[in-house]
């Protein structure tokens, strides 16, 4: 399938606000998970996550408008507004009606619904705001950035899991390949660091509960993994056609060239032991990307830090890559700052790259013991080298299977 222009990227994340910083943290190596401080939260079984202390510092959006959403709204309105700047793109010249937003989510918007489901039973009805319908459900950052932009294009939100907002990059592409818009937003945004959405990540399962030591808690593909850790933020990209980007000289910084999802069909929660569909999606993205496993410079890693996932994604990989696998390089840079769970597929995007355009390939943390054992994991310091093309993955609870490969602009 034709490839698509990314021409722009806004990053909200614990690691950083924006490009530079992110990027500066990321190469560093430093881990910014730490304990929950925003609520007491000693109580929960994992009370670690990433979490972004200074949003207010960055937004353009009004007070009054900020009573009236979630964090993860904001936080989608802040990636946007720094993604169009990135691109250059002066949206109030283009037509609001070939402009569409893709974005993706796992939980919704708890911190607005729990403080008003407090409300409601401390209250009644009358001490409810009016805004509550529109503030938590899963479509609201895509709600508000058509809002504030005044954006009218077709419209899509995903919740795919951990899946969610590579699936909605995948469905943009593929929106653009048909001419239905000229422009789109798309990634995605979470915000699962409140009382109740804690609660929700705890009874999920995979969360690690080695809470005295926050900073090497979360650690995939290590034989001592017990779990992964959450972070909030959001990632979004601003995608064209190729054409169009050249035609306004925009900066092209990564074409998206293939894409596919497929699903287990195994359990409600947890992945097949037997890699099939996931490296199945592997090898579609890279038939819809006209290449070969040989071309593929960097992976993007899922993971998850639990046995069964970490084993079966790496056993793809192996099926998929043959001996490769064991010379190309893959990391998992959110081991610094928390899984972004619906967001992540969007954020490993954006580092991506930004790892292209620094040929280095930032590290996965806390690896001592690499388990499974035959793949080339990044360790310590970032690793300068030649990024041209690279595969990202991202899954989700239920057998979920997102691939997207990228190259290089």
């Amino acid at each position: 399938m034709e490839k698509i222009a990314v021409t722009g990227l806004g990053i909200v994340s614990p690691s950083g606000i924006g490009r530079r910083q992110f990027w500066a943290n990321l190469k560093s190596g430093r881990s910014f998970i730490k304990k929950i401080t925003r609520f007491d939260a000693s109580r929960y079984p994992a009370h670690i996550a990433g979490q972004i202390e200074d949003l207010e510092k960055y937004s353009h959006v009004s007070e009054r408008l900020l009573k009236k959403i979630d964090a993860f709204s904001h936080m989608a309105l802040i990636a946007s507004e720094l993604a169009l700047k990135d691109a250059a793109l002066d949206i109030t010249k283009e037509d609001p009606n070939l402009v569409g937003i893709f974005l993706g989510n796992a939980i919704g918007g708890w911190l607005y619904a729990e403080t008003e489901l407090r409300d409601l039973y401390i209250e009644g009805r009358q001490g409810v705001s009016p805004f509550m319908a529109s503030a938590w459900f899963p479509a609201a950052p895509q709600g508000q950035v058509s809002i504030y932009y005044g954006i009218k294009g077709f419209s899509k939100t995903v919740v795919a899991d951990r899946a969610s907002s590579l699936q909605a990059i995948g469905y943009a592409r593929k929106t653009l390949v048909k001419r239905k818009l000229d422009v789109i937003l798309a990634g995605g945004m979470e915000a699962p660091v409140t009382p109740y959405a804690l609660l929700c990540c705890n009874t999920y399962g995979g969360l690690s509960c080695d809470n005295g030591n926050p900073e090497t808690a979360y650690r995939p593909f290590d034989s001592r993994r017990s779990g992964f850790v959450i972070g909030e933020g959001a990632g979004i990209v601003v995608m064209e056609t190729v054409e169009r980007a050249r035609k306004r000289k925009a900066g092209i910084m990564a074409y998206i060239s293939g894409y596919a999802s497929t699903c287990d069909g195994f359990d409600r929660i947890l992945p097949d032991s037997e890699p099939t569909q996931l490296a199945r999606a592997m090898r579609m993205a890279l038939f819809d990307a006209g290449i070969t496993a040989d071309q593929i410079d960097y992976i993007s890693l899922d993971g998850m830090a639990l046995d069964l996932w970490d084993k079966t994604e790496a056993e793809a990989i192996r099926d998929v890559f043959g001996r490769r696998a064991s010379s190309i390089p893959v990391s998992c840079p959110k081991t610094m700052f928390g899984n972004l769970l619906g967001a992540s597929g969007a954020v490993d995007l954006i580092i991506t790259m930004l790892a292209m355009e620094n040929q280095a390939v930032p590290p996965t943390l806390n690896i001592d013991t690499p388990d499974p054992q035959g793949l080339d994991y990044v360790i310590g310091p970032a690793r300068q080298c030649r990024i041209e093309k690279a595969m990202i993955i991202s899954r989700g609870r239920g057998g979920i299977n997102s691939i997207l490969v990228v190259e290089k602009g």
